[in-house]
């Protein structure tokens, strides 16, 4: 009687424990956006941003540049800039347990810099904001088809060789983007592609969340489902397969969703290196080395840490700060600091 009571309480307690740490990530990144609501050049007090907030159920007289200033502008850019967080991380984490590599990022098979190309190209042809997330989209998912279709040179699918397609379509891709830049105006265009490369979230607005928002969103839950099976492939794919793992069908699947997740995000941010690499890394050393942990960590990490990111991008200076410089600065340094303090070890899942 003892023996169960004890059993049943230990199962209580692992699932308190377990709603706890889901509440904590859903939580921390809803206290910092709305704790962005408060930071920027225009002042707001916290009686007028909850007036704002609650405006639909309780309408109020306040001037229309407060509902602009924090829903439009403010609201809409946290919302976007965790959703772009979490994609890259989570894109980042599930990538480096695939491939079994601490130093792979979710732009390893060319989306970022496809996604670089078709942008700039959308910029040069239309000049149209909604073509730029269209072509965006479009050649990062045709770059990440053309390196796994490398990858199956000699009818399989490597570690080695899809690695191997990635680094050549980003060199190609890269390439495009500098004759892109060349043929570009250089006093309308070519700015306009050079602070879009360098990525950005200061044109966020709710429309934005709504075109990409849709493969970031199946992107992020695709891979918060097969975490599961990220233990498996990262022992080895002959483990995996002995244990009943169709490697090939998950294999595809989390280069899909993680693909579906970098390029919606891409799209309307640009390129923001870095947050896929070090996140993880962040992560791995705070909750460990378990995916079925790891992956919904990383999420919840990866947004908090871009809302604080791009915070830091509009009040540092006078004119703001593109995003790709701040994460590079942070995240080379603090990458360094990660290597030496794990010796290059612990990232394997176990």
């Amino acid at each position: 009687m003892t023996s169960t009571t004890e059993t049943t309480t230990r199962k209580n307690k692992g699932w308190i424990r377990k709603i706890g740490f889901v509440s904590l990530l859903i939580i921390a990144p809803c206290i910092i956006i709305f704790a962005s609501l408060f930071i920027g050049r225009y002042p707001v007090d916290v009686i007028t941003v909850m007036k704002v907030l609650l405006s639909p159920i309780i309408p109020s007289e306040l001037e229309k540049v407060y509902h602009t200033v924090v829903i439009d502008v403010r609201l809409s850019r946290a919302i976007l800039g965790a959703l772009v967080g979490a994609s890259l991380a989570i894109s980042g984490a599930a990538f480096q347990g695939l491939f079994r590599n601490p130093l792979v990022s979710s732009g390893i098979l060319g989306v970022s810099s496809g996604a670089g190309f078709g942008a700039a190209l959308a910029i040069v042809m239309f000049n149209f904001t909604f073509l730029v997330y269209v072509f965006a989209f479009c050649f990062g998912v045709l770059a990440v088809v053309a390196s796994y279709l490398i990858g199956r040179t000699y009818n399989t699918s490597p570690t080695i060789m899809l690695v191997l397609g990635g680094v050549i379509v980003s060199s190609i891709f890269s390439a495009l983007i500098s004759l892109v830049k060349y043929v570009a105006d250089p006093y309308e265009q070519l700015p306009t592609i050079v602070f879009w490369l360098m990525g950005s979230l200061a044109s966020a607005r709710f429309q934005d969340i709504y075109y990409a928002g849709i493969p970031m969103v199946v992107g992020i839950v695709g891979l918060l489902v097969l975490r599961w099976n990220l233990n498996l492939l990262s022992m080895g794919e002959k483990e995996a397969r002995t244990l009943g793992v169709n490697t090939g069908l998950i294999k595809g699947l989390v280069i899909g969703f993680a693909t579906l997740a970098t390029a919606g995000a891409v799209s309307v941010s640009g390129i923001i290196g870095w947050v896929g690499l070090v996140i993880p890394h962040i992560a791995r050393m705070i909750v460990g080395t378990d995916n079925r942990v790891l992956i919904p960590f990383t999420v919840s990490l990866g947004a908090c840490y871009l809302i604080l990111v791009d915070n830091m991008a509009r009040v540092l200076t006078g004119s703001e700060i593109p995003l790709g410089i701040l994460t590079a600065l942070i995240g080379g340094p603090f990458f360094v600091y990660i290597l030496k303090k794990t010796k290059g070890a612990g990232w394997q899942s176990g």
